[in-house]
């Protein structure tokens, strides 16, 4: 019976439903990179998620780290650390301004709703949505719309997934997508809601009924008995409202393909995380080739590159260069 490491092990050779089409031709084939920058041509609109350099963006002089996410080749960014008008503490004008200064454009932030009110700001985050509490999730969207279109965001977009352990659930908290897609919309932003998925949205929520089918089962862990939460969230947002970022790297954590994802839903997925384990095309995992393919099939634009933390010692700043030279050598990134 297959498990996460066959998974994983084929994910490695193919990412979009079939072998490749050598059949002797291996995952280091499919993301060939020259050895040189000056085989491939250059001006590859890059993003960067800046939570990738984590505090480090932060430490000395914050305009010329900026100025060093550009030099790398990134051009375009995706904010994380938006609270209380600010962005990692810096108010958040400033940091525009730093940003533009650099030759950097912010295009996406990543943001999710807190309880203003919540007396530990560790757990200010809402996690547990309910009808109550949708008024105040609706007032964090309005002012977070609001300072992101003086920002001139184009995206704005939840990372991180509310509790869903019932189909009830699913739908409540996608009703809450809707209604905040109306919300930031009505500030400016046009694209309305995004929202950027991990691994824990292709957990599976089973009915009643088939819970109890499944009881006694030895082999009920093994199955896939009911609906992934991914696809109830496809289902129950409004197409004309809410779109999905898709982290390439967490989907296939989730045991999922990406480009059969992109396939599928060319009209939902906008935005793409481009992830690895660590630095870009060094786990075997990730066949970026064949994402990048769809992308560029499906016309989405825009792509961030979101880098973990660092295994080896070395700085966030060096992974996330690394990153950037394996894209601008990659001849499969236009």
């Amino acid at each position: 019976m297959g498990n996460r490491r066959d998974f994983l092990k084929n994910m490695g050779l193919f990412t979009a439903g079939g072998l490749l089409a050598a059949k002797g031709a291996s995952a280091s084939v499919v993301n060939h990179v020259p050895e040189t920058v000056g085989e491939v041509h250059a001006g590859k609109e890059m993003g960067l998620q800046i939570y990738s350099l984590s505090q480090e963006l932060y430490k000395g002089d914050v305009a010329a780290n900026l100025r060093k996410v550009k030099d790398m080749g990134y051009s375009k960014l995706e904010l994380a650390g938006y609270g209380k008008g600010a962005i990692g503490g810096v108010p958040m004008m400033e940091f525009k301004k730093m940003v533009e200064d650099a030759g950097l454009k912010i295009v996406s932030s990543h943001v999710n709703p807190v309880d203003a009110s919540a007396s530990d700001p560790r757990r200010a985050m809402i996690r547990k949505y309910s009808k109550e509490i949708t008024p105040k999730i609706m007032e964090y969207w309005k002012a977070t719309a609001a300072d992101h279109a003086k920002l001139g965001c184009k995206y704005l977009i939840q990372p991180m997934m509310p509790t869903i352990t019932t189909h009830d659930e699913a739908k409540l908290v996608c009703d809450v997508f809707n209604q905040a897609s109306d919300v930031i919309k009505a500030e400016g932003i046009a694209t309305g809601f995004g929202y950027h998925n991990h691994n824990m949205e292709f957990n599976r929520v089973a009915t009643k009924e088939q819970q109890e089918k499944m009881k006694g089962n030895p082999f009920a862990a093994f199955m896939k008995v009911g609906d992934q939460i991914y696809d109830l969230m496809l289902k129950n947002t409004d197409p004309g409202k809410v779109f999905f970022e898709m982290d390439v790297y967490w989907t296939v954590m989730g045991q999922n393909d990406p480009v059969e994802y992109m396939q599928k839903h060319p009209d939902r997925i906008k935005v793409l995380h481009i992830k690895d384990r660590a630095v870009f095309g060094r786990s075997g995992m990730m066949n970026f080739e064949m994402i990048f393919k769809q992308m560029y099939a499906n016309g989405i634009k825009d792509y961030f590159v979101e880098l973990e933390r660092m295994p080896d010692g070395r700085t966030q700043f060096e992974g996330v260069k690394d990153c950037a030279d394996y894209l601008i050598k990659a001849p499969f990134v236009k």
